[in-house]
């Protein structure tokens, strides 16, 4: 169990996680913080879920974390309403060879970054969104949950997060996240794709390792009977601090299908960080937050609507999603921002 103390005399909790990734070297405050001024709090890491779960982030990041628009959710598919505008999307380079560029152990997750000549367009997206990277949630094995998002409270396996960006004004930058939840299947091996890709994590087993995906893989084939014009959409947020809201959420209702040993290989070969001793990353996920009264949109199911689902406004979406450092006097001062799970600072 990682510790954590903050003399509230004199700083808050962010400044007792200044300077270090959740979950990455934590050590207690000075050494002369008197025993009634120790706030004992037990930090969730992000790598390794070590804590309380997810109680301590309206703390870390008051503002945000307390938002009404909050990710990820518990999608009720009786609640769920249709939407005409939800139209199939249109998706640019992902039947294209050397699109995926490189794969990384970020000690949060595994990301792979693609070609900036990927894109996805429609399903009432407003305007262009450039592919910036796909990466992963997962529990503790192939029989435990993992994904973040939930459907009738069904949890996968795995969650797969495509990240994408565009810039409202030219400047503004607004993402779109799209999911796919992972299914357990009881082959070996397969799909051929997922086996191509699992290979590479015993060569990023340490955090900060990377290393080039093969230029034969595509994007669609990581994404085998996944009907893309089935999906959900709603309004939320980033999935760890700072958690700002202003993200277009499309959740795919086909899952991928993966084989057990091919998933099993998630927690068993990454780490958190480059120790001897370092833990194994497991249960990389955020738990479930409150709907408040969002509107889960459909492209078929439930009386049919009109009406954009769009953000009306973007709040502090200047950083990637799935950014975890803290930093000393507020979430948007340099340099903490820095080595983003969702991204590198787009």
């Amino acid at each position: 169990m990682i510790q954590v103390w903050s003399n509230f005399r004199s700083c808050s909790v962010k400044c007792a996680l200044t300077g270090n990734d959740l979950g990455n070297d934590l050590q207690p405050m000075r050494e002369h913080d008197t025993e009634q001024s120790k706030v004992y709090i037990k930090v969730k890491t992000y790598q390794s879920r070590l804590v309380e779960g997810d109680l301590v982030w309206p703390i870390i990041a008051e503002k945000d974390c307390n938002g009404t628009q909050q990710s990820p959710i518990d999608i009720v598919t009786a609640n769920v309403q249709a939407n005409t505008n939800l139209t199939a999307f249109t998706f640019t380079g992902y039947n294209d060879k050397a699109m995926l560029n490189e794969i990384t152990n970020t000690g949060r997750t595994i990301k792979v970054t693609l070609d900036q000549k990927m894109h996805v367009e429609g399903g009432d997206l407003p305007g262009l969104f450039a592919s910036k990277q796909f990466h992963l949630h997962w529990g503790n094995g192939s029989a435990t949950p993992g994904s973040e998002h939930s459907v009738n409270g069904k949890r996968y396996p795995m969650e797969l997060h495509i990240v994408n960006e565009a810039k409202v004004n030219g400047s503004v930058p607004v993402f779109a996240a799209l999911g796919i939840f992972i299914e357990a299947s009881n082959d070996t091996g397969k799909p051929e794709s997922w086996k191509t890709l699992t290979s590479y994590l015993a060569e990023i087993a340490s955090a900060g390792d990377k290393t080039k995906v093969s230029d034969t893989l595509t994007m669609d084939d990581l994404l085998p009977g996944v009907d893309r014009t089935k999906y959900y959409r709603y309004l939320g947020s980033l999935t760890t601090p700072n958690c700002d809201e202003g993200v277009i959420w499309t959740i795919f209702k086909d899952p991928i299908q993966v084989s057990q040993d091919l998933i099993d290989l998630f927690t068993t070969t990454v780490y958190i960080n480059q120790t001897t001793n370092s833990p194994l990353m497991t249960n990389t996920f955020r738990g479930v937050q409150p709907i408040n009264g969002r509107i889960v949109m459909s492209p078929g199911a439930g009386p049919k609507i009109t009406g954009l689902i769009k953000p009306t406004s973007v709040t502090k979406t200047t950083r990637a999603p799935e950014l975890v450092r803290v930093c000393p006097a507020g979430p948007n001062i340099e340099p903490c921002a820095v080595s983003p799970a969702w991204g590198d600072g787009t």
